[in-house]
């Protein structure tokens, strides 16, 4: 009597090939053919719905991926050839089917739902909001405070720093932030105004930049030593200044030398964007001339502002940018007042003649630094932020000491102390 073999450990046939000329579509059907069943119990190929559509494949599915059918209308996708060991099936039917691509990518059958991402991202963003730390620089008295709150229509930077007659000059330049958490349209952010008061107020101004570049160096150094800690925090605060607003005193004439000084230290290491502050100051004449002289010294001197012209991603950036090159420097007017004109509240300085209207680009450019500044730009700053000055400064960092040791949790809370 010859010994039977089990069924569950009978040997399977291995499964030919598909003929290319079995399971051509029909004109009326939309998808593509789905292979012959094979096996008995008269069970058929599963639908279109049941079988995965592979997703970055190319050429023929036999070659590339295929789907195994179940007899339950479960299907398992295999990638690779017929070279590699087949999965058992089940008792039901067994089939082919297969995705046809080009080129170009894969063929989609039905809705997936990839574009949903740029949800999950807003929704995820407007949970946990964003950081943003601009710094405004230059002389006491060109009006840095209101601009910013200008701005951001709110009392986000501190008092201005007009010095009253019974108080002292402070005899080197101080840093002092203040933070607002604004929110718009259910978009929450956590602004830091860094003002600079001090700053080319002496009769020798030699050095002044220094305690600036310190401070911005010091966030750099900050957000490093959370960068290399073993247990770090879940979401780093980023207290690094993404952009330096620097302003120029409307002279109608030329640059300072500490103007010209300050932004070839520092343009390096922070994203200046020079504006003329106060340009109500000046006719529309004075103001072009004064403009084009500017950016001339500018480039003379090797003055790289924001946005360099390097890091533009493609021509469509390189065309929009240069016209923002082109503008600048901006000159602005800032106000936190409002007048009727028109019939229409408008921000705008009061003058003998009439009122500078803030926003209306026909009397100065204030509109055109807010829409760069906060609407087009914004993300751009944090990211040269992020992946070229900081990588510049923390690749220096790491050279100079050979890697920096992690820091304890301790250590950690010492510091925030």
């Amino acid at each position: 009597m010859s010994d039977i073999v089990p069924p569950e450990v009978r040997p399977k046939p291995a499964v030919p090939a598909k003929p290319p000329n079995v399971g051509a579509p029909s004109p009326s059907s939309p998808f593509p053919p789905q292979g012959l069943g094979v096996g008995g119990g008269g069970i058929s190929a599963p639908p279109p719905s049941a079988i995965p559509v592979p997703i970055g494949s190319h050429g023929p599915s036999h070659g590339g991926s295929h789907s195994v059918g179940h007899g339950i209308g479960h299907s398992v996708s295999h990638a690779g050839s017929h070279a590699g060991s087949h999965a058992a099936p089940h008792s039901g039917g067994h089939g082919h089917g297969g995705s046809h691509s080009s080129s170009g990518g894969s063929t989609l059958l039905g809705y997936i739902g990839i574009d949903t991402i740029i949800e999950q991202m807003r929704k995820k963003t407007m949970k946990t909001g964003f950081d943003f730390n601009i710094m405004v620089v230059g002389h006491s008295g060109l009006g840095k405070s209101t601009l910013v709150n200008t701005l951001f229509k709110s009392q986000v930077s501190r008092r201005s720093a007009g010095w009253a007659r019974d108080e002292k000059i402070p005899k080197t330049v101080e840093i002092k932030a203040v933070s607002h958490v604004i929110e718009e349209g259910g978009v929450k952010m956590k602004l830091t105004v860094v003002d600079t008061p001090g700053f080319g107020d002496q009769i020798n101004n030699d050095n002044c930049w220094e305690p600036i570049s310190k401070y911005i160096n010091e966030q750099y150094e900050k957000f490093l030593k959370e960068e290399v800690n073993i247990t770090r925090k879940k979401r780093i605060p980023d207290t690094r200044v993404h952009c330096c607003l620097y302003f120029i005193s409307p002279t109608g004439h030329s640059l300072r030398q500490l103007d010209t000084e300050f932004m070839k230290r520092l343009s390096h290491s922070v994203n200046i964007i020079p504006i003329i502050a106060k340009a109500d100051t000046l006719t529309i004449e004075e103001r072009q001339e004064f403009k084009q002289r500017v950016r001339k010294e500018l480039e003379m001197s090797g003055i790289e502002f924001y946005p360099q012209k390097e890091f533009d991603d493609d021509m469509e950036d390189k065309s929009d940018n240069d016209k923002i090159r082109e503008a600048m420097p901006f000159a602005v007017v800032g106000s936190d007042k409002e007048y009727q004109v028109n019939g229409k509240r408008v921000l705008g300085r009061k003058t003998a003649w009439g009122i500078v209207e803030v926003e209306n680009p026909n009397h100065c450019e204030f509109a055109q630094l807010r829409d760069f500044l906060i609407r087009s730009h914004l993300q751009d700053l944090k990211e040269v932020t992020h992946n070229i000055h900081y990588e510049t400064y923390r690749a220096k960092r790491l050279n100079e000491n050979g890697g920096l040791h992690p820091i304890s949790s301790a250590d950690t809370q010492e510091s925030n102390l």
